[in-house]
């Protein structure tokens, strides 16, 4: 087959990248088009994925529809040149058009309920759209749903093993306590323009989490850091090991929460938006993310979490109970990508 994956956010580089490597040693000929937001394409070339950028993130909502319209011009153009049996993508409207324009068959893998707009302009051109079982919502577009979350399709086990040797290399001592947040800026479409974290709850947070540990925070902004916290000191493909071997996870990122979760570190989510979304009410009832609407509650049991030195060794308990209960997904992508594709 011919396999064309559309990547636009450092979160699908993940949810991709082993399925990738899967097609081309099953002898499928893969073309991924990237995208500038964030870290996105240092990640592509981290993990070695040839990729063709085209387009960048842009500010505002004139910017936004610039940078879209334009995408999916240049798509259309990279996809008929390229001539795909299938394109593989996450919930991203460019890739579903460009499909239907050239009739050809677009696997979406979608586990957002609040995406709003966009399921009603991408879903409807799909030839499958596949969410986790937990997904509430029936989509107009056929729909198969598979026992999982995006996030195992890259840190389940069986792709996955923390490197305590990466830390060591970049002066982090695994074995001993430290806390990791997120802050995200707040201006992806699901989240409404809404602010993350207050500048008064980061600079609380911060400075209490430093009496357990050191602090690392990874942020999209500029952050009031003082001498409570510094940048993850590991490069960006090493972010997992770091939240792997982490006491304590904090954050407005709903991705790295649900990471968290799957690897057995103790989790607080920050959700100002009360988005009600069935992978985290599966991931709450493993007892694995604790999400509040209260930056109050998330500062408060963050630094709980992080002062319980019996905290991670629940989590990891949970943490078998959702393996045992749900699949690889790298192996399902590639399953039905193929299924879909196949001439």
């Amino acid at each position: 087959m011919r396999v064309l994956v559309d990547v636009t956010h450092p979160a699908h580089v993940h949810l991709f990248r082993n399925a990738i490597d899967a097609f081309r040693e099953r002898g499928h000929a893969v073309h991924v088009a990237s995208r500038e937001k964030d870290v996105t394409t240092d990640l592509l070339d981290a993990h070695g994925i040839d990729h063709t950028v085209l387009s960048r993130k842009r500010a505002g909502l004139l910017g936004v529809a610039r940078e879209w319209s334009g995408r999916e011009f240049r798509l259309l153009r990279f996809a008929a040149r390229f001539d795909p049996d299938v394109v593989l993508s996450r919930l991203n409207p460019a890739a579903a058009h460009v499909s239907s324009a050239l009739g050809t068959p677009n696997v979406v893998f979608h586990d957002t309920e609040v995406a709003g707009l966009l399921d009603r302009v991408t879903a409807p051109f799909a030839a499958v759209v596949a969410t986790p079982a937990c997904f509430d919502r029936d989509l107009p577009a056929p729909h198969v749903r598979y026992e999982g979350f995006h996030e195992l399709a890259y840190l389940h086990p069986a792709r996955f093993t923390p490197d305590p040797d990466v830390l060591r290399e970049a002066d982090v001592d695994p074995a001993e306590p430290y806390s990791v947040v997120r802050l995200v800026a707040g201006d992806a479409h699901h989240d409404g323009g809404t602010a993350s974290f207050s500048r008064d709850a980061v600079e609380e947070l911060l400075g209490r989490l430093a009496a357990h540990g050191e602090v690392y925070v990874s942020s999209e902004g500029s952050v009031p850091w003082g001498d409570d916290a510094s940048a993850p000191p590991v490069s960006v493909d090493g972010l997992h090991d770091l939240l792997a071997f982490a006491d304590a996870y904090v954050g407005d990122s709903s991705t790295m929460a649900t990471e968290a979760g799957v690897l057995g570190t103790p989790a607080v989510r920050y959700d100002p938006l009360d988005s009600d979304m069935g992978n985290f009410r599966a991931l709450a009832e493993y007892g694995l993310v604790e999400s509040t609407t209260s930056e109050r509650t998330a500062v408060d049991r963050a630094v709980e979490l992080a002062a319980d030195s019996d905290a991670s060794r629940r989590w990891r308990r949970r943490r078998r109970h959702l393996l045992a209960d749900n699949v690889d997904l790298t192996a399902f992508v590639v399953e039905l990508t193929e299924e879909v594709g196949a001439p």
